[in-house]
C-alpha cells in the first residue's frame, strides 16, 4: 500500500505544470492547428455565358447568365447578379445554385 501513493506523486511530477494537465494532449494539439487556419464554405464553379445588363439603383451590379460546371446542378444555366468587373468566360464561385435573380425590367431612365 505504501507503493501506490509514491507512484501517484511521481506521475504528477512527470506530467508537468497544472495548466498542461488540465487538457488532454489531443485538445492542445487541435488548438495549435486552429490558430492560423481559415475555413471556407462549399462553392460550385460556374462560367459566365452572357452579360444581360446593369442593375441596381445606380447600376453597380451586372446581371449575367452562368452555366454551373460542378455539383448537383451541373450544366444548369442561371441568371445571377454580380458586383465588380466581369466578362464572358470568367469563372464564378457560387455558394448556392438554387436561387436565380429576377429578370431585368425592359424599362430604363427614358421610359
Amino acid at each position: 500500500m505504501a507503493d501506490k501513493p509514491q507512484e501517484a506523486k511521481q506521475q504528477k511530477k512527470e506530467e508537468g505544470p497544472r495548466e498542461e494537465r488540465s487538457k488532454p494532449k489531443r485538445e492542445q494539439e487541435k488548438e495549435e492547428v486552429r490558430k492560423g487556419t481559415a475555413s471556407f464554405t462549399m462553392a460550385f464553379r460556374s462560367s459566365v455565358e452572357e452579360i444581360m445588363g446593369r442593375t441596381g439603383s445606380r447600376g453597380e451590379a451586372i446581371q449575367v447568365r452562368v452555366k454551373v460546371l460542378d455539383g448537383r446542378d451541373q450544366n444548369k444555366i442561371l441568371r445571377r447578379n454580380v458586383k465588380g468587373p466581369v466578362q464572358i468566360g470568367d469563372i464564378l464561385m457560387l455558394r448556392e445554385t438554387e436561387i436565380e435573380a429576377r429578370e431585368l425590367s425592359k424599362g430604363g431612365r427614358s421610359s
